[in-house]
């Protein structure tokens, strides 16, 4: 991916007849933590789906416009989507780590894509890489064998993370990566999107206006699948420009 992140321009999207995205341009910034914020319903998640296509598994979807990633526009005839969803990684709104151990969830991934067999310094390094990269490393060095699904969610949600980066993806969408964690395990994995940042581009959609406020370096709102405002998160929380955006965060709105 380029400096310049991610762009879309005139992005629609429909369900049968229903358009759920409405000309959506955006610029998103590389290495910043953008939020999407709206009531639901608003498109939020079809948007975030739209980066690595997996709108199109649901039957009936059209999409119109462009979006570009990894310097080419993903919708492009030709367009491999196995290495886009390589490169353009998804946590979703619950935990869904594999019914496997810690290590093979962190490296499910390089072996799927992978050519041939790894290397059993490549396994240790790899898992030793990603798993200090979600601060899991001195909890579960010795524990590498248990089975994932017995972790606690908030470790079952960063391994989720985890398991994406040694793909080394550009882009990470995250649906409500919190919506299932009490509030401590949410201000744990709020500090981990935080030190993610710079190195990965973040896009999070949020119900939780104070996490967005927390996360976000730069906001976007959105009402009935178009987008209403873009800017600064300070910018758009302490001024918004537009008077339906003031409505929502003031909780006069959705």
């Amino acid at each position: 991916m380029d400096r310049q992140g991610v762009r879309t321009r005139d992005l629609c999207l429909w369900y049968g007849s229903f358009q759920a995205l409405k000309s959506v341009s955006l610029t998103i910034r590389h290495g910043q933590v953008t939020g999407l914020i709206g009531p639901s319903g608003c498109g939020k998640t079809t948007l975030l789906r739209c980066f690595n296509r997996i709108n199109e598994r649901i039957a009936g979807v059209r999409t119109q416009g462009t979006i570009e990633i990894l310097g080419h526009d993903v919708y492009a005839p030709g367009t491999d989507l196995i290495e886009l969803r390589k490169r353009v990684g998804m946590v979703f709104q619950r935990p869904n780590p594999l019914p496997l151990s810690v290590a093979e969830n962190v490296l499910f991934g390089l072996r799927v894509h992978g050519s041939g067999r790894l290397a059993p310094d490549v396994v240790e390094g790899a898992v030793e890489a990603a798993l200090k990269g979600v601060g899991l490393w001195s909890d579960l060095k010795d524990r590498l064998r248990t089975r994932a699904t017995d972790l606690p969610l908030e470790q079952q949600q960063k391994l989720c993370i985890a398991r994406l980066l040694p793909l080394k993806p550009e882009l990470l969408l995250m649906d409500e990566p919190c919506s299932a964690l009490d509030p401590a395990a949410t201000s744990r994995v709020e500090n981990l999107i935080r030190e993610l940042r710079g190195t990965y581009t973040i896009l999070i959609v949020t119900h939780n206006m104070a996490q967005a406020r927390r996360v976000s370096d730069e906001c976007i709102y959105m009402l009935l699948g178009e987008v209403i405002e873009h800017r600064r998160t300070e910018d758009l929380f302490i001024n918004p420009s537009d008077e339906r955006t003031a409505r929502y965060i003031e909780g006069r709105y959705g």
